[in-house]
């Protein structure tokens, strides 16, 4: 009877009924590796060209030729449009005429200064017919000062019909095309958005601002982006701007992430979803995220014995990231744990697994 009595207490432990068959289950083993600790849920960030450049005219005319394509990678320096230079170059060479016969007519005047001078200090001329032509030389020193100007603003109007672009970007729609007279500087001829490298632009609750600043002081944060479609690796970028004020509307403060987006896959104005990076655990268990279920105590694990039956382990959680949750206690490496059918077990309760 004592021996019936122990193995009835010994029984009473567990709280699967006796005869019952074995649960199916999916069941994963828990790993060790590194989990990145990110801003959850993640923003929604807006790309944004660095340099967006709006190409005008800086002076009117035809345009005579248009140098690029629609859509076009160009360089700093490229050609993009010829304004007519015939004008410019008319006035330029009417300018430079205009300063030689000045300088002419100001070699003579001083020549003839000098002249009464030595007539003055000989007592042959006036006071007064001397400041005459000394006053007539000093004014074609002014007009020779404005004709050079005029010179140079002719030069640059020359320069202005031949339009380069001022930037590494990709070319936008062509606004006027070839035969077409433009008007400085009112009409917009071109805009160029630079593409390597690129801005993304996001929100994140002001929450978080005390963290990213402690974390900003000791290493560079990541950033990764990523939206529907997107073909291989998610670019990644770094954290380079925070404002400088919260947005008391909102309760978030703004941030940029600069991507060197060499494949061109960020394009300006595109919606992405962003996360970002602030710290990583090293060598933590981790496991599948439905593994982690919720009781009345907190969170726990069904944890599979050697011999086939099953366990309640609480735990203690971190970081969930892609599906996959760090564990910081109550379980070790290499342990097996349920990953689906739990609604099915009870502690004790034996199960069957591929």
């Amino acid at each position: 009877m004592a021996l019936a009595l122990a193995l009835a207490g010994g029984c009473s432990r567990s709280t699967a009924p006796k005869g019952t068959p074995p649960a199916p289950v999916l069941v994963a083993k828990a790993i060790e590796k590194n989990m990145p600790v990110r801003i959850e849920p993640p923003p929604v960030g807006h790309v944004t060209p660095i340099q967006s450049v709006t190409i005008r005219p800086q002076i009117g005319g035809t345009i005579s030729d248009v140098l690029f394509q629609e859509g076009q990678e160009v360089k700093k320096g490229d050609p993009l449009f010829m304004i007519d230079p015939r004008p410019s170059q008319a006035a330029l060479t009417l300018a430079k005429g205009n300063l030689q016969r000045d300088v002419a007519q100001l070699e003579n005047a001083k020549i003839e200064v000098d002249r009464n001078q030595k007539l003055l200090e000989q007592k042959l001329i006036s006071q007064d017919v001397f400041d005459t032509s000394k006053a007539a030389m000093d004014a074609l020193v002014g007009t020779v000062a404005a004709d050079g100007a005029a010179v140079t603003n002719a030069e640059l109007n020359l320069q202005y019909c031949d339009i380069r672009s001022p930037i590494d970007g990709r070319t936008g729609s062509l606004q006027f095309h070839e035969g077409n007279v433009v008007k400085a500087p009112d009409d917009v001829l071109l805009t160029i958005n630079q593409m390597h490298p690129i801005y993304a632009a996001f929100a994140v609750p002001e929450r978080y601002l005390p963290e990213i600043r402690n974390q900003m002081r000791d290493h560079t944060l990541t950033v990764t982006a990523s939206f529907e479609n997107l073909q291989g690796d998610p670019p990644q970028g770094e954290l380079s701007f925070v404002d400088n004020t919260v947005d008391p509307a909102t309760g978030t403060i703004q941030f940029k992430a600069t991507f060197p987006n060499n494949r061109s896959v960020l394009w300006p104005g595109q919606f992405v979803q962003l996360s970002l990076k602030l710290d990583e655990l090293t060598n933590v268990v981790v496991v599948p995220s439905q593994a982690v279920q919720n009781g009345q105590n907190g969170e726990f694990i069904f944890v599979v014995k050697p011999d086939k039956t099953v366990e309640v382990r609480p735990v203690k959680t971190s970081v969930t990231v892609n599906g996959e949750t760090a564990i910081l206690s109550g379980l070790n490496v290499g342990e097996s744990v349920v990953t689906d059918g739990q609604l099915r077990l009870a502690p004790g309760r034996e199960v069957s697994f591929k």
